[in-house]
């Protein structure tokens, strides 16, 4: 499989002038991912630098799950304490960017999966702070198509990459029209309402989170390409009810569907999966904040065909909804989470219990188009319903 270079470069150019925001000669760029999605981050560099710029390469080994400080053989075969004795020069690295570019896609995806329970824990609190470092620069995430990620989703080479290269050379600035009516009505309202049906029971189930006062925020292709979603962070302490959780989703090597989850006083007191049972429990199991919610939002994308299992696909698809196990987005609290009074309000929003921070966000997604678990969706006393693959306010 050969990606046309006419389609690269229109791909690469969303990144780099759309995304990130432009080139600045002062900046320098960090493009992350396996030596595999080198055609696309070849194209990256060459536009930075083009541009008078700096483009720091970061070639993540084929055995390191997105590039975290470690990959999977430091925790096969090391201990807590060298996980933890992360080179300084890590962090001055994340520090001196001020761009971000990062092209996911595994040559192997087996290889950094099934880690031992407390290094593979101490592996993902580890990379805590560097993840945190680069949510608060201007960064993009994109998925370059592999044969291993093709396997895991059961389909060649080639119609794998049809999908990815369609949605990720779409422009995503024509989103806006979509996505503004729901961003919208959830700006104007205090709670989401989401109701669900437990296939093996018949139960219907709701869950209830209070966004008021929130900032909603569109995505068209400024930190995920391809996008198509709009999101906040409820309180995480509001979070009350049941949730039964469809679609599949593959995360750290696993494929986990069939979710159920009850929230009592924000916290998940039960949880469940019909398939990847121990993943589901992994991640929940993580620390404190696992236990809570961190986003809810509406996918919007109705040109993404075909429900793939990676995040940054199935998220997106146009008349699905996803909430996320884990660390909230700040910038939904306070305008500017990188300033030092951004961060003394938002530390003060955590301290509260109204934030969640966490080593894990998780999106885990419900499909709400005909045979999904979905059956209704209320903002306030406003439902919304899915015509045409995407989302319109009923009535």
């Amino acid at each position: 499989m050969e990606i046309d270079r006419k389609s690269l470069e229109i791909w690469a150019g969303h990144l780099i002038n759309h995304s990130i925001g432009g080139i600045e000669k002062d900046d320098v760029v960090m493009i992350k991912g396996e030596r595999i999605a080198w055609p696309l981050m070849s194209i990256c560099q060459d536009m930075v630098f083009a541009a008078g710029a700096v483009a720091d390469i970061n070639l993540v080994a084929p055995d390191n799950d997105r590039g975290k400080v470690w990959g999977a053989s430091i925790a096969r075969h090391g201990s807590v304490e060298q996980i933890n004795r992360v080179p300084e020069w890590h962090r001055q690295r994340y520090e001196n960017m001020t761009k971000y570019i990062e092209v996911m896609g595994a040559e192997e995806p087996g290889l950094f999966t099934g880690l031992p329970e407390t290094t593979g824990l101490a592996l993902v609190k580890a990379d805590e702070p560097y993840k945190n470092i680069r949510l608060l620069k201007n960064w993009v995430i994109t998925l370059f198509p592999t044969q291993g990620f093709a396997d895991l989703e059961g389909l060649s080479l080639d119609d794998y990459a049809e999908v990815v290269v369609s949605a990720s050379t779409f422009d995503p600035r024509l989103l806006e029209a979509v996505e503004d009516p729901i961003s919208e009505l959830m700006d104007q309202s205090s709670e989401v309402r989401i109701g669900t049906v437990h296939p093996e029971t018949g139960r219907n189930l709701e869950l209830r989170m209070n966004i008021e006062s929130r900032n909603i925020r569109k995505c068209t292709g400024e930190h995920n390409l391809p996008d198509g979603e709009v999101f906040t962070s409820p309180d995480a302490r509001s979070v009350e009810g049941e949730v039964f959780v469809d679609l599949p989703v593959f995360y750290e090597g696993v494929t986990i569907q069939g979710i159920y989850l009850k929230f009592a006083g924000g916290v998940i007191t039960e949880y469940s999966a019909l398939t990847g049972g121990p993943g589901l429990e992994k991640i929940i199991e993580t620390d404190e904040g696992s236990r809570r919610l961190g986003e809810v939002a509406f996918g919007t994308n109705a040109g993404i065909k075909r429900v793939l299992k990676h995040p940054l696909f199935v998220e997106k698809v146009g008349g699905t909804m996803h909430i996320a196990i884990g660390q909230s987005y700040p910038e939904c609290f306070v305008e500017d989470p990188a300033s030092p009074a951004g961060r003394e309000e938002a530390d003060l929003l955590f301290k509260k219990g109204i934030i969640n921070r966490s080593a894990r966000h998780v999106d885990i997604v419900i499909d709400f188009r005909p045979g999904g678990a979905g059956r209704r969706v209320f903002l306030d006393d406003r439902e919304l319903k899915v015509r045409n693959g995407n989302w319109e306010i009923a009535g």
